[in-house]
């Protein structure tokens, strides 16, 4: 028993005495002998967890000095290596989310010492955040209110490299495997859920996707997005959930409320591709800018507006389409793979029957 953070000594009813210190030593000698990686890994997790506050105190001391503004410099390589907003919103949930991440793979470590994280997961994750890092506090943030290119360059970060990474990094298998029996039952519960199973249905997350990336180039919300902050951050991240909604069913090794055969996973990703290649040519074929923000903005250098969004659309055009085709051959790998292994399964049942029956 403890008290005050001092060891008592405690009686057992057998009458013989039991000493705490001795089986707590005993304890931390196993523990040390048992998760020695999780050990290794100990003062990394303690910088890890005060990274978020380290990086607010950075970003509120540089972001005025640095910061976005309406009208940055002249692109140099020396100007744009400092062009860095430093935005301290998504710089403190990217902080969250890598120090939950690691602390949810030491826990899993701790409990699971034969069967840790794969550690291929975890740089999956980080990619993730790293990509929302370049896309939203990065030279990338401080050049996409003046040029719609640059914005462009922004969503697909989110959309096609964000998104696909994390999800690849299984996270809800990790909250599950990290969580005690009661966090695991509510994680399930909310998985399995009515509204989870509407929302994750593939058909759904398939029109939100498309529905998302049309609603904003080609209405108001876009304009108004780059006029209002608050609007600018509800345009991102709904760019980045219904993004991690799309990939979720068609590449995310977690578990989910609908599982798609291989076929119909290939049929699902095939059929993003025109509807994203008809955007950028939409872009790219109008003759009018479509964002009065771009034509009011003042900047002395760079393409005209037109020809700028003329850009934008073919980099939505050509990058989107690469990335939806590479996923396609990750599916076909993972299809081989799985028939492979069902055949395996296959050929020993079949040579166990074999066996038994000649026996």
């Amino acid at each position: 028993m403890r008290s005050g953070g001092h060891v008592a000594l405690r009686r057992p009813e057998t009458g013989t005495c039991s000493i705490a210190p001795n089986a707590e030593q005993a304890n931390r000698r196993e523990n040390a002998g048992v998760f020695p990686r999780a050990r290794r890994h100990e003062r990394l997790w303690r910088a890890l967890v005060s990274l978020p506050a380290a990086l607010v105190v950075l970003a509120l001391g540089a972001g005025a000095a640095l910061g976005h503004n309406d009208h940055p410099p002249v692109p140099t390589f020396p100007s744009v290596l400092l062009a860095w907003t430093l935005d301290p919103l998504p710089i403190i949930g990217v902080g969250l989310a890598a120090a939950a991440y690691l602390w949810a793979e030491r826990r899993v470590a701790e409990r699971h010492p034969a069967h840790p994280v794969p550690r291929h997961r975890r740089w999956l994750f980080m990619g993730g955040l790293a990509a929302i890092l370049l896309a939203l506090v990065s030279p990338v943030d401080t050049y996409e209110g003046v040029l719609f290119s640059v914005h462009m360059v922004q969503h697909l970060l989110l959309e096609m490299v964000a998104a696909p990474l994390i999800v690849l990094s299984a996270p809800i298998t990790l909250a599950v495997r990290a969580a005690g029996p009661r966090s695991r039952r509510a994680i399930l519960a909310v998985l399995h859920s009515p509204p989870a199973r509407w929302l994750t249905f593939p058909l759904v997350t398939w029109l939100l996707f498309a529905g998302v990336n049309w609603g904003w180039h080609f209405s108001s919300l876009y304009n108004f997005a780059l006029e209002n902050d608050l609007v600018h951050y509800i345009e991102h991240a709904s760019f980045l959930v219904a993004a991690l909604l799309f990939w979720w069913p068609a590449i995310g090794p977690d578990p989910q409320p609908w599982r798609m055969p291989h076929p119909v996973r290939l049929m699902y990703l095939f059929l993003a591709m025109p509807q994203n290649s008809f955007l950028g040519v939409a872009l790219l074929s109008t003759e009018r800018v479509l964002y009065l923000h771009y034509v009011t903005t003042i900047r002395t250098w760079g393409p005209t507006p037109l020809d700028d969004q003329h850009l934008g659309g073919t980099l939505m055009w050509v990058f989107g389409d690469m990335v939806f085709l590479a996923a396609m051959l990750g599916v076909v790998w993972a299809w081989m793979r799985f028939e492979d292994a069902r055949t395996a399964r296959l050929d020993a049942r079949l040579d166990r029957v074999s066996r038994s029956r000649d026996g």
